[in-house]
């Protein structure tokens, strides 16, 4: 059976792991400008607020995890009232040590272990924009155990390293994701996946997507009319069933074409086109560039 998260994880292509112990004490606060990367972080003990943007504040704790899948900015602080002190991370270099905020000596009030990491795919904004914007953790055993496997990773200098990273942090997204998708979600990929119908249609979106699929089709595979089948897709994926579909093609046309030395016409039928031109047309239409041009430049 397909696994339309799988896929989707697997050509954003997770890589290149950076981690650090970043800790707090007294009168503190950080407020980091939008990094747009995938960011995580675990609280290894103490407490502490995180305010992202658009969203509500959160009280940190130890054992708690949090996932952003293309950073915003957001503000880290200690509970007392304090004026943030500025952070680019785009412009501020990767510490060597442990980045202390606040009181330099004495006990630490939270020890965090922080990072980011970087999507391989060019068409990472796609496929993003369907995951949640914030993802909060509490009490995921399974899921700091793969933390911790990251970070001990990270800061060896193994053979095969590279290849590890990349595979632990696949799985550090799948257990993060199917961990929200257990909570409230916005609409996206997981908030579809978790209604039984619609996810039935999504994955025979991504087992076939050569498929000239209908919106009445698909509406008969989940078990519901056709206007309830497209107002409940809508609703929970916030793309209607058709722009989805189409977005997946693309997405997966773009990945043939960056990694395949494939003929257009080869690529337009595994993505559902019945000819080259047509394709080519759709395709100039949705990402700006022709098939061909947009291979040369990958």
């Amino acid at each position: 059976m397909v696994d339309p998260l799988s896929e989707v994880i697997a050509l954003l292509q997770p890589r290149t792991v950076f981690s650090k112990i970043i800790s707090g004490a007294g009168r503190w606060g950080v407020r980091y400008s939008a990094f747009e990367q995938p960011s995580f972080c675990t609280v290894l003990e103490g407490s502490c607020l995180l305010k992202v943007e658009g969203q509500e504040a959160l009280t940190l704790e130890a054992g708690d995890f949090v996932l952003m899948p293309a950073t915003p900015g957001f503000v880290m602080s200690g509970f007392e009232p304090v004026t943030p002190s500025y952070i680019d991370p785009k412009m501020t270099p990767s510490p060597a040590g442990e980045v202390r905020h606040g009181r330099r000596s004495g006990r630490a009030d939270v020890r965090m272990l922080g990072g980011h990491f970087l999507f391989g795919s060019p068409d990472a904004s796609l496929l993003v924009s369907l995951l949640p914007v914030l993802v909060h953790v509490r009490g995921a055993e399974r899921l700091s155990v793969v933390v911790r496997l990251v970070r001990e990773e990270a800061i060896a200098q193994r053979p095969g390293r590279d290849h590890v990273l990349a595979r632990l942090v696949e799985v550090l997204l799948v257990e993060a994701l199917r961990s929200a998708a257990e909570e409230i979600l916005p609409a996206g990929l997981l908030r579809g996946l978790a209604d039984d119908r619609l996810a039935a249609a999504m994955r025979l979106m991504h087992g076939e997507p050569a498929r000239p699929w209908t919106v009445e089709e698909l509406a008969r595979h989940a078990a519901l009319s056709r206007s309830a089948f497209f107002e409940r897709f809508t609703r929970a994926v916030g793309l209607p069933p058709m722009e989805y579909l189409l977005a997946w093609r693309m997405a997966l046309a773009k990945d043939l074409l960056r990694k395949h030395d494939l003929a257009i016409a080869t690529v337009a039928e595994r993505v559902g086109y019945g000819s080259a031109s047509t394709f080519s047309t759709a395709f100039s239409r949705y990402v700006g560039q022709p098939p061909g041009r947009y291979a040369r430049m990958q």
